[in-house]
Formats: C-alpha cells, structure tokens, sequence
C-alpha cells in the first residue's frame, strides 16, 4: 500500500491543477449563462480536497497507525460526494469524483488489512 499512496498521492496533487482549472472554466461558464448551477464551486471544493488528500497521502504512506488512513478517507469522501452531489452539466466532474471514490475506498482497504495484521 506504501507504491499505492505515494502513486495516488502524485496523481491527485497533478490532477489538481487540471482540475482546478475546468473548475473555474465551468464557474465562468455558470454565471455567464446564469444557469443556477453551481458545479464549479463544487470542483473547486473537490480540488482542494484532492490536493489535501494528495498531501496527506505522501505524508502518511510510512505510518503503521490508521490515523493518516482515516484522514484519507474523510478528504477524498468530501470531494467525492461534492463532485457527484454538485455535477450539474460539467460532466467532467463525475470523473474526478470516481478518482476520490477510489482513493477513499482504498484508504479503507488499508485500514482493514493493517487491523487484519495487528490482531
């Protein structure tokens, strides 16, 4: 799980900036056409979640305790349920919030195998 983290921890960090910037895009984009969403408000937040989450996951990737696990999966689970709650018409973000999904899925399948090894 150690590859895992500092790979996933690289690619959310990366996938920040790209994701950072459809999000501002599809905010312009929202209050041009006044349309009433607020999807890149909500791809903001999952950014800033991703980037957290990426930190944390670099940090973390040496520790035996879960706290940096569970730390995981309460950052990436906000911006996966920001990113599927707030879409709206910027489809995109479905993607990125699936990348959080499994992320924090991930982050519990590690809480499970280090308990699984400490018994």
């Amino acid at each position: 799980m150690k590859t895992w983290k500092l790979v996933s921890g690289i690619l959310s960090i990366l996938l920040f900036f790209l994701v950072a910037f459809q999000s501002c895009a599809a905010g312009i984009s929202n209050a041009l056409l006044a349309n009433g969403e607020k999807s890149g408000s909500g791809g903001i937040l999952l950014a800033v979640m991703m980037l957290a989450g990426g930190i944390v996951s670099i940090a973390t990737r040496q520790q035996k305790e879960n706290g940096g696990n569970i730390a995981l999966c309460i950052l990436f689970g906000i911006g996966a349920l920001a990113g599927f709650v707030l879409a709206g018409s910027f489809s995109d973000l479905n993607i990125w919030a699936a990348w959080c999904t499994v992320n924090a899925a991930l982050a519990v399948i590690s809480i499970v195998k280090e308990k699984k090894e400490n018994v």
